[in-house]
């Protein structure tokens, strides 16, 4: 399923095949879009390392209890040509633009975490 010109559900699929939850594919979808727009303003491509994960995927990697990829509303997402660092940047400026939903950010060493909780949230 096709979400937006560059995202397909399957990029945000559980990494252990669980389905994805209606209520979560809704998530999905405005997080899709939030990503097109980080796309559309680089033109990079950008691979979604993690989307929705599904309760049992979650604990068997160690993730947050009450991790917003359980809601189908975060990321980690590597972008081309760019570092975890530069990603968090271009994001943080696209959120004080309005051009992106404020969420939760994070630069880790290989990854960018990105999720649209509705509220500023950094470690």
């Amino acid at each position: 399923m096709k979400l937006t010109n560059n995202f397909s559900k399957s990029e945000f699929d559980s990494k252990d095949g669980a389905e994805m939850p209606k209520e979560v594919l809704a998530n999905v979808k405005k997080l899709a879009k939030a990503l097109q727009v980080l796309r559309d303003n680089t033109g990079k491509k950008i691979t979604i390392n993690s989307g929705y994960r599904s309760p049992s995927h979650n604990k068997s990697i160690g993730g947050a209890s009450k991790s917003q990829h359980l809601l189908g509303n975060a990321s980690d997402i590597v972008m081309e040509d760019h570092t975890p660092k530069q990603v968090y940047e271009l994001i943080e400026l696209l959120i004080e633009k309005g051009e992106l939903p404020e969420g939760g950010l994070k630069a880790y060493s290989n990854f960018t975490h990105y999720d649209i909780r509705g509220k500023k949230a950094r470690w």
